[in-house]
């Protein structure tokens, strides 16, 4: 079995989290890392809190304490959101750690050892009014490519473009909204990418392939329109130092990498944090090392975070000419918008992280943002596709088969699972129906196509009601209860194949339907094909309990409620 390394982009510090950016990056990583897991693969899921940057500066600022405290409490709020979504990082941590600092300096210096990182002056964005170098992300101004009239100094959100502060038409400050700015000169380093530009195409041609579309494409147009040296520090107060050691003079000046130059690093970075945990027996190098060829590094993330993960991130690891491991596959999301419109704090509109799991259980909002993940294109949020889904997947088709199966079956046999009649035409005719279905849900995991795979899930449970409908036990108990036994210990059946198979996307709820069954040693384990084909892993004899119910149906009350709140269409 392989050893997959899987990273989600970095949730930034400074406030909680849409369901866009969830379902972009977070959540499909955990379902695809749950998924490997039961396969029986080695995994390492990590990810971090991105602490670095002026937002985390002025947030602190506002609220009055000191931005180490600021991040640090964030960063507790953040994971109690993720835990609360069962995310199963193998570990959770901090771009501002110790090991993040001392791991991007090395890279840092490497670099430059091999004529990468080079010091230049250059005239850099003052404002006045903020008494500071604003740094580029804190430019906002009309994007000259598409028109946005919020671009930032540093990425165009709109097309995606990566820009130069004074690129911007009509740039203003974004902490003052002053426009009384001024270029002056100071020192930086540079990340000579145009020198990296050929190692970094060759790169991306070996491998995009295997890329998604979405992702293939941003990389391959970067690439394109030419990489050009970019600026790797930043005039901060909050930031990995640039080592003394190697640039006294910047560092006396307080000068700080950019927060996009270390926080792809704290994947490495948050490796070692998780290593240093037990050094006897992780070894964080194993996994960062291209001479261990058995480890397969998938990254997931939005499309806004692409070219820095597809060519700014390679070209940083390439210039170290140290054999770090490089990213093998990158799952790039779409926007998740809100009726058609971008989610806003600001304007009370759209479901935040935290908000969501004060309406509804963790499993409802997984299953739902996975079965409409925007993978080919921007998808949008509504209430009522919401309300709709719940409904018919999760209550109806799922929920309501285990309830009545194991309601049913208590009333008429008992609290054991029935013995009944020996499997016929029918019972082999679903036991390649569900083998059929689960090569399916198989392939589409295996290709990390989520909508695809939830699709394969979703009949995998409507085989089951199919099945039921066929073989009406309520009506086939009054002439044939053994046939009716045999009915209701193969749906039984059919309730822990898809407690196994459902884990990825609903962990709770499948653990619950899998603790129904009172078996020893039972784990979910994933279930090879002639397993699901035979419908044998609960015997007849087996206690059973009805657990509460899995999946409550969404009324018109409490849509409307939901849409009152959080806005709606007519917002």
């Amino acid at each position: 079995m392989a050893r997959h390394l899987i990273t989600s982009a970095l949730p930034y510090i400074n406030g909680i989290k849409h369901l866009g950016n969830m379902v972009g990056s977070m959540l499909p990583a955990d379902v695809y890392s749950r998924y490997l897991r039961q396969r029986g693969h080695e995994v390492l899921y990590i990810c971090a809190t991105d602490e670095h940057g002026t937002p985390a500066e002025l947030a602190a600022k506002e609220q009055g304490i000191p931005v180490d405290e600021f991040c640090a409490q964030a960063h507790d709020q953040q994971k109690a959101i993720y835990d609360g979504f069962n995310l199963a990082f193998d570990y959770f941590g901090r771009s501002s750690s110790p090991q993040n600092h001392e791991i991007t300096q090395e890279i840092a210096r490497e670099l430059k050892a091999n004529g990468f990182i080079e010091e230049r002056s250059i005239r850099q964005v003052y404002s006045n009014a903020d008494g500071r170098f604003l740094p580029d992300r804190y430019i906002i101004g009309t994007c000259p490519h598409c028109g946005y009239d919020k671009a930032r100094g540093d990425q165009c959100e709109n097309c995606t473009r990566v820009l130069d502060p004074t690129d911007l038409i009509d740039a203003r400050s974004a902490i003052s909204g002053s426009s009384d700015l001024e270029i002056r000169e100071t020192k930086h380093l540079f990340l000579l990418q145009s020198a990296l530009a050929g190692e970094v195409e060759a790169w991306v041609d070996e491998r995009a392939d295997n890329w998604p579309v979405l992702a293939s494409s941003i990389a391959r147009k970067w690439l394109t329109e030419g990489l050009h040296d970019r600026a790797i520090t930043r005039d901060l107060d909050w930031g990995v130092p640039v080592p003394a050691d190697t640039w006294p003079e910047l560092a006396a000046e307080g000068k700080v990498f950019y927060v996009w130059f270390d926080a792809p690093i704290e994947y490495i970075g948050a490796t070692k944090e998780w290593a240093d945990q037990d050094p006897e027996r992780r070894d964080w190098r194993s996994w960062w090392w291209e001479s261990d060829a058995n480890v397969h590094y998938t990254q997931f993330m939005g499309k806004d975070n692409v070219p820095f993960h597809s060519v700014m991130f390679p070209a940083t690891l390439l210039g170290t000419r140290a054999p770090w491991k490089k990213v093998d596959v990158i799952k790039a999301f779409n926007w998740l918008n809100y009726y058609g419109g971008k989610f806003s704090t600001s304007q009370r509109r759209g479901v935040f992280t935290h908000d969501a799991l004060d309406i509804l259980p963790a499993d409802y909002w997984r299953y739902f943002m996975m079965a409409n993940a925007p993978e080919s294109d921007d998808s949008s949020f509504t209430w009522e596709h919401f309300t709709a889904t719940v409904n018919k997947d999760l209550a109806d088709t799922l929920g309501n088969f285990v309830n009545r199966v194991l309601s049913f079956s208590r009333k008429r046999f008992g609290d054991e699972v029935p013995a009944g009649a020996e499997p016929g035409e029918a019972e082999a005719k679903l036991g390649a129906e569900i083998a059929r279905l689960l090569a399916e849900y198989e392939s589409q995991m295996e290709a990390i196509q989520f909508r695809k795979a939830a699709a394969a899930l979703r009949a995998l449970w409507s085989a089951g009601n199919s099945y039921l409908e066929e073989k009406a036990p309520w009506l086939e108990i009054k002439t044939n209860p053994e046939g009716a036994a045999l009915t209701l210990r193969t749906a039984m059946n059919l309730i822990h194949l898809y407690a196994v198979v459902s884990e990825p996307f609903i962990p709770t709820s499948a653990k619950t339907m899998r603790q129904a069954f009172s078996l020893e040693n039972d784990t979910a384990t994933w279930v090879n094909q002639d397993e699901a084909k035979s419908l044998a892993a609960v015997p007849a004899g087996t206690p059973f309990t009805i657990p509460p119910v899995l999946f409550a149906k969404l009324t018109d009350e409490d849509l409307e409620s939901y849409k009152e709140r959080f806005g709606g269409e007519s917002a």
